[in-house]
């Protein structure tokens, strides 16, 4: 038995800072916020899982105001506010320590830092080993021989460890002179003021010679330069102050004990409940795993058949289908085999043994067959790419399990399986890692991972299906989800031509541009910089231009877009840097990003579509994302000039929905006006100008039309006075004055807008027209900023919702059609409310006619659709 003694000592809220802000914005089915959560128990249990702690305490911060205060009462004076959607979550992760038995504690007046620091030095002097976790270098100073800091880095679990070597190496310094380089540069995060003037470089050069700040002060004589030499006997108070605030105390007055701080294991019920009542499904199926058995020895024994030789007992119908790829990219990724379970058993049938049957290929492609997959778009694809059609999928566990809750991320069988209690299959993650360190199992540990994976997906057949019946969803996924996965399959597959050299010519061209920008804001600055840096163009514009400061952050001045559009009419330099970035980023995401992703093989683009992620009921696309390609600028607009039709005497055809939204909103709300106005094919936003301004439809102006279509579009997403404002560069009276002139003049869309949200508050969802649902838990929360959010997107997904089905039938009929009138056209991609099709010349004048016949009545709608359409040799001539 070892008499090791390790203190694990944490900084709670430098942590939870971290993870908040390291991880996008969560939130599970009760509507709680959970990313801090989250990213905070990740960190946690790589600590665990490495330092194995005999002693463990978290401390956090008890309140605003410190015995430093006293001191400087501006200490950290700058900080911004916490964000709500922080401080709602830090009771659960005191919840989370708690579960897992670990000690915290915080003092009246002092800092989680002084905290640390004296249980520190108290457990080195017991003989302990001693391991530091913070977002915060501060307290690097702590390290000694039997101390390590380590301070996260960029993520979550990325950590340095700072050793009294590894400080000397970085700063030339040692841990205590940590405090003197702080006295002397200040630290802008705690607003400690330091020495104007000095950085970090010219503080570690004067430790280098003078050690410490006292020693540097009763030398100044010897300081080499005069502007140095006059700041620092200027500011020798404020430096010495400085280094009094920057020091953690290490004898602070603690109630607690070391060996009140063992840790012993967690409380496995507790952390349980706390899992799932945050969601945590991925961090649920760790716990299933004992750490004295393999996980797979937790389910009950599944017999499998390894398949030498393919026989008729596989294809008995109904079956569950397993595809097995690794890797997001599916059209990239090998198969690594095939699983079938069906009522003769579970069966494991190797790649090449499948591949090359001329059996397995004719059950894949017979329709009668009936067949159950996860994630049918992915299986299509894969399948296309060895020459095998995929049909007979008539139920996908994937699409089912997303109608049914949109708001959840599906990402394998298990995580769908556990959402519905069904305890059967490992996740994907633990059977083949993650990242770099993902790997292929034996084929024997593939085979029963499969096998598993089919279970769950019978298992799960009748759950979904009883609950899409229960939620009048059925229609919804069996006569649109379903067919759309092989229509979107299909559509992968065949992929987009690319001009290769035209794509390169582009960037040479945006390359060109971006230096003439370059040269113009250079000569605007008077000096060359950095214009990336915004720490450089930061000092350029608000020190040296003098422009007005918007927004400050942590490391200086914001430069963001919103900032920069608020400061157009102060400065030309402006207009060119907006410009500049806007270049710069159509080079490297859309030239040279673009470049990356066109596959050899082919000379396309494979775009994926996500069919299960939006909580609208959206498409997005990965990989390349064609949907956002920037069209408002010219050379946004050029990029698809690229796009071409894959053979020759083809053209691009493309047609688009005209203000679908709006109709929808029409004929969702009934408002007499508005449904009026389309009926009888006004422009809208004219009608719109003339209610709102009371004039004749001649007396409309420009800025008049300009003002009724920012409001008209800003009212489809529950757009705020201040939102109208902004967009429209007008005080907030004058956009809740135009708001108000609007619901006077359309008071059905009022009417709608007020009992879509009544409604969505007491039943907690809103629907689309074709009953696709989202849950919006938000509407009941006592915080306003997520309670006025959540009541926007109650009034925008009904009508934003709505379209998107529109176009997924479209698509489906669209399909239906091309086959039936035995056409040669191919539908490649769908862009929001736009599809475009490749087709020969001589098919063109057919499209034109049966495009927008087929898509104007996709659903009937009190008020007509209007489908514009074009073609031209490339994506950007078909406009």
């Amino acid at each position: 038995m070892t008499n090791r003694k390790k203190m694990v000592l944490v900084d709670g809220n430098s942590l939870a800072y971290r993870a908040f802000y390291a991880l996008p914005l969560l939130s599970n089915e009760k509507g709680i916020h959970t990313n801090a959560v989250y990213g905070f128990t990740m960190i946690l249990m790589k600590m665990l899982e490495e330092e194995k702690p005999t002693h463990m305490l978290v401390a956090f911060d008890a309140g605003k105001t410190t015995f430093r205060h006293k001191t400087f009462k501006e200490y950290k004076g700058g900080r911004q506010k916490t964000p709500p959607e922080l401080s709602e979550q830090m009771p659960f992760i005191q919840e989370l320590l708690d579960a897992y038995r670990i000690a915290r504690y915080e003092l009246e007046h002092y800092e989680a830092d002084d905290i640390i620091g004296t249980l520190a030095k108290s457990a080195e002097k017991d003989g302990f080993e001693v391991k530091i976790f913070s977002g915060d270098k501060d307290l690097t100073q702590l390290a000694t021989k039997e101390t390590t800091v380590a301070i996260t880095k960029k993520g979550i679990t990325d950590v340095e460890y700072y050793t009294p070597d590894h400080v000397q190496e970085k700063y030339g310094l040692t841990p205590e002179q940590i405090i003197d380089m702080k006295g002397l540069m200040g630290d802008t995060s705690d607003n400690i003021p330091g020495v104007p003037g000095v950085g970090e470089k010219t503080a570690i050069k004067l430790l280098k010679q003078f050690h410490t700040v006292e020693k540097l002060l009763s030398s100044i004589d010897e300081v080499s330069g005069k502007k140095l030499k006059e700041k620092l006997t200027e500011f020798q108070e404020q430096a010495l102050m400085s280094k009094q605030l920057a020091t953690i105390m290490t004898e602070a007055p603690l109630d607690i004990r070391l060996n009140g701080l063992e840790y012993e294991g967690f409380d496995r019920e507790a952390v349980l409940k706390l899992y799932k009542d945050l969601g945590f499904n991925s961090l649920l199926e760790r716990l299933g795993e004992d750490p004295e058995q393999s996980r797979e020895e937790q389910f009950e024994e599944i017999e499998v058949n390894m398949v030498t030789s393919i026989t008729n007992d596989l294809f008995v119908s109904p079956a569950s289908f397993v595809v097995e790829q690794l890797g997001d990219n599916y059209h990239e990724a090998e198969i690594l085999g095939f699983s079938i379970v069906n009522q003769n058993g579970a069966f494991f049938v190797p790649k090449d043994i499948a591949i090359n049957s001329a059996d397995f290929k004719k059950w894949v492609e017979d329709e009668t067959k009936q067949k159950w997959v996860f994630d049918a778009k992915r299986a299509v694809v894969a399948l296309r790419w060895q020459g095998i059609e995929l049909r007979g999928a008539e139920f996908d566990a994937l699409l089912a399990a997303y109608i049914i809750n949109p708001g959840h991320s599906f990402d394998d069988v298990a995580s769908v399986a556990g959402e519905h209690q069904l305890k059967i299959v490992s996740s994907d993650e633990a059977v083949y890692g993650k990242g770099a360190k993902q790997a292929v199992p034996s084929e024997n540990e593939l085979a029963v991972h499969l096998a598993r994976k089919g279970q769950a997906i019978s298992m799960l057949h009748e759950k979904l299906l009883e609950e899409l019946e229960k939620n009048k969803q059925l229609a919804l996924f069996e006569e649109l989800e379903m067919p759309l996965a092989h229509i979107l399959g299909e559509m992968e597959s065949i992929g987009v031509q690319v001009d290769v050299d035209r794509l390169k010519n582009m960037g040479q061209e945006l390359t060109g541009k971006l230096k003439e920008y370059e040269k113009r804001i250079h000569e605007s600055a008077g000096e060359t910089f950095n214009i990336n840096s915004p720490k450089q163009l930061g000092v350029i514009l608000f020190e040296k231009l003098g422009l007005p400061v918007i927004k400050k952050t942590k490391t200086g001045f914001s430069t963001s877009a919103d900032v920069l559009e608020k400061l157009r009419d102060k400065h030309i330099i402006i207009e060119d840097i907006l410009h500049y970035r806007q270049i710069g980023k159509l080079q490297s995401t859309y030239v040279e990003g673009l470049l990356k992703v066109i596959r050899k093989d082919t000379c396309k683009v494979h775009t994926r579509f996500n069919q299960a992620l939006t909580q609208t009921g959206r498409l997005s696309s990965t990989d390349p994302n064609l949907q956002n390609i920037p069209i408002r600028l010219e050379e946004g607009r050029k990029i698809r000039q690229a796009f071409v039709p894959s053979q020759k005497g083809w053209l691009m055809f493309a047609a688009d929905y005209s203000q679908i939204e709006l109709r929808v909103l029409a004929h969702i709300s009934k408002d007499k006006n508005l449904i009026e106005a389309f009926t009888n094919d006004m422009d809208v936003h004219t009608k719109t100008a003339m209610d709102v301004f009371h004039v004749s439809e001649t007396e409309v102006t420009g800025a008049m039309r300009r003002q009724a279509k920012a409001v008209n579009f800003g009212i489809v997403y529950g757009i705020s006075d201040y939102g109208l404002s902004q967009n429209l560069g007008i005080t907030r009276k004058e956009a809740a004055a135009f708001i108000e002139r609007y619901f006077d003049s359309f008071p059905g869309v009022k009417e709608y807008m007020e009992e879509t949200v009544q409604d969505a508050k007491q039943k907690g969802y809103v629907t689309t027209l074709l009953s696709r649902r989202r849950y919006i838990p938000e509407l009941t929360s006592r915080n306003f900023n997520l309670r006025s959010f959540a009541e926007r997107t109650a009034m925008n997904t009904p009508i934003q919702g709505s379209a998107a089905d529109i176009i997924k039938k479209a698509m489906i009929e669209m399909a239906a059609k091309l086959k039936e009138e035995n056409l040669q056209t191919k539908l490649l991609l769908q862009v929001h409310d736009e599809l475009i099709f490749e087709a020969p010349e001589e098919e063109i004048k057919v499209l034109e006619k049966l495009v927008p016949e087929v898509m104007e009545n996709a659903l009937q709608l009190d008020v007509p659709l209007k489908v514009d359409c074009a073609s031209g040799s490339s994506w950007y001539d078909a406009k």
